[in-house]
Protein backbone atom coordinates (compact mmCIF):
# COMPACT_ATOMS: atom_id res chain seq x y z
CA UNK A 1 0.00 0.00 0.00
CA UNK A 2 1.29 3.36 -0.83
CA UNK A 3 2.39 5.64 1.78
CA UNK A 4 -0.67 8.37 -0.01
CA UNK A 5 -3.20 5.36 0.62
CA UNK A 6 -2.17 4.88 3.87
CA UNK A 7 -2.75 8.67 4.78
CA UNK A 8 -6.05 8.51 3.09
CA UNK A 9 -6.99 5.60 5.06
CA UNK A 10 -5.71 6.68 8.37
CA UNK A 11 -7.32 9.39 8.10
CA UNK A 12 -10.73 8.03 7.37
CA UNK A 13 -10.35 6.18 10.20
CA UNK A 14 -8.65 8.99 12.90
CA UNK A 15 -11.78 11.39 11.68
CA UNK A 16 -14.50 9.01 12.49
CA UNK A 17 -13.04 8.25 15.78
CA UNK A 18 -12.66 11.52 16.90
CA UNK A 19 -16.26 12.35 15.57
CA UNK A 20 -17.33 9.31 17.73
CA UNK A 21 -15.37 9.99 20.72
CA UNK A 22 -16.66 13.44 20.42
CA UNK A 23 -20.56 12.30 20.51
CA UNK A 24 -20.00 9.86 23.42
CA UNK A 25 -17.90 12.67 25.69
CA UNK A 26 -21.09 15.41 25.09
CA UNK A 27 -23.47 12.76 25.76
CA UNK A 28 -21.72 11.09 28.79
CA UNK A 29 -19.99 14.87 29.94
CA UNK A 30 -22.24 17.29 28.83
CA UNK A 31 -21.63 20.60 25.98
CA UNK A 32 -20.42 22.42 28.61
CA UNK A 33 -16.40 21.86 27.76
CA UNK A 34 -15.09 20.38 24.86
CA UNK A 35 -14.39 17.35 26.54
CA UNK A 36 -14.01 15.52 22.85
CA UNK A 37 -11.44 17.81 22.23
CA UNK A 38 -9.44 17.47 25.03
CA UNK A 39 -10.22 13.38 25.04
CA UNK A 40 -8.64 12.87 21.71
CA UNK A 41 -5.76 15.21 22.12
CA UNK A 42 -4.39 13.33 25.23
CA UNK A 43 -5.06 10.15 23.74
CA UNK A 44 -3.67 11.01 20.64
CA UNK A 45 -0.69 12.40 22.84
CA UNK A 46 -0.51 9.23 24.71
CA UNK A 47 -0.53 7.09 21.51
CA UNK A 48 1.46 8.78 19.56
CA UNK A 49 4.38 8.38 22.09
CA UNK A 50 3.43 5.01 22.06
CA UNK A 51 3.58 4.14 18.04
CA UNK A 52 7.03 6.24 17.99
CA UNK A 53 8.65 3.90 20.84
CA UNK A 54 7.13 0.88 18.97
CA UNK A 55 8.03 1.70 15.57
CA UNK A 56 11.21 2.27 16.53
CA UNK A 57 11.95 -0.50 18.60
CA UNK A 58 10.74 -2.69 15.47
CA UNK A 59 13.23 -0.48 12.90
CA UNK A 60 10.01 -0.73 10.94
CA UNK A 61 8.64 2.89 9.68
CA UNK A 62 6.17 1.59 6.93
CA UNK A 63 3.34 2.09 8.92
CA UNK A 64 4.03 5.77 10.20
CA UNK A 65 2.26 7.30 7.45
CA UNK A 66 -1.00 4.92 8.46
CA UNK A 67 -0.25 5.46 11.70
CA UNK A 68 1.05 8.93 13.07
CA UNK A 69 -0.04 10.62 9.64
CA UNK A 70 -3.32 9.51 8.81
CA UNK A 71 -5.26 7.67 11.91
CA UNK A 72 -3.79 10.37 14.32
CA UNK A 73 -3.74 13.06 12.31
CA UNK A 74 -7.27 12.48 11.50
CA UNK A 75 -7.66 11.78 14.81
CA UNK A 76 -5.74 14.89 16.22
CA UNK A 77 -3.28 16.89 15.08
CA UNK A 78 -2.16 17.82 18.72
CA UNK A 79 -0.46 14.74 18.67
CA UNK A 80 1.92 15.83 16.12
CA UNK A 81 2.58 19.11 17.75
CA UNK A 82 2.82 17.20 21.06
CA UNK A 83 5.47 14.93 19.55
CA UNK A 84 7.23 17.86 17.79
CA UNK A 85 7.63 19.71 21.27
CA UNK A 86 9.11 16.72 22.85
CA UNK A 87 11.29 16.23 20.32
CA UNK A 88 12.94 19.30 20.50
CA UNK A 89 12.89 19.25 24.43
CA UNK A 90 14.58 15.69 24.58
CA UNK A 91 17.16 16.93 22.02
CA UNK A 92 18.54 19.53 24.13
CA UNK A 93 16.53 22.80 22.79
CA UNK A 94 14.51 23.08 26.14
CA UNK A 95 14.14 27.46 24.46
CA UNK A 96 13.23 26.68 20.67
CA UNK A 97 10.48 24.21 22.46
CA UNK A 98 9.06 26.39 24.95
CA UNK A 99 9.01 29.04 22.09
CA UNK A 100 7.67 26.77 19.97
CA UNK A 101 4.56 25.64 22.01
CA UNK A 102 4.16 29.18 23.21
CA UNK A 103 4.12 30.10 19.31
CA UNK A 104 2.34 27.47 18.40
CA UNK A 105 -0.65 28.24 20.97
CA UNK A 106 -1.03 31.90 20.47
CA UNK A 107 -0.23 32.19 16.20
CA UNK A 108 -3.27 29.28 16.24
CA UNK A 109 -5.45 30.86 18.45
CA UNK A 110 -4.91 34.80 16.59
CA UNK A 111 -4.94 33.22 13.36
CA UNK A 112 -8.83 31.67 14.35
CA UNK A 113 -9.55 35.43 15.41
CA UNK A 114 -8.67 37.09 12.56
CA UNK A 115 -9.84 34.24 10.74
CA UNK A 116 -13.39 34.73 12.41
CA UNK A 117 -12.70 38.84 11.52
CA UNK A 118 -12.08 38.31 8.22
CA UNK A 119 -15.29 35.84 7.43
CA UNK A 120 -17.75 38.49 9.30
CA UNK A 121 -16.05 41.55 7.45
CA UNK A 122 -16.69 39.54 4.13
CA UNK A 123 -19.99 38.19 5.35
CA UNK A 124 -21.96 40.94 7.16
Amino acid sequence: MTPLLQVALGGALGASGRYLTGLWAARLLGKDFPWGTLIVNVAGSFAMGVIVVVLLHLTDNRYAPLLMTGVLGGFTTFSAFSLDAVTLYERGAVAVAAGYVLASVVLSIGALFAGLLFARSIVT
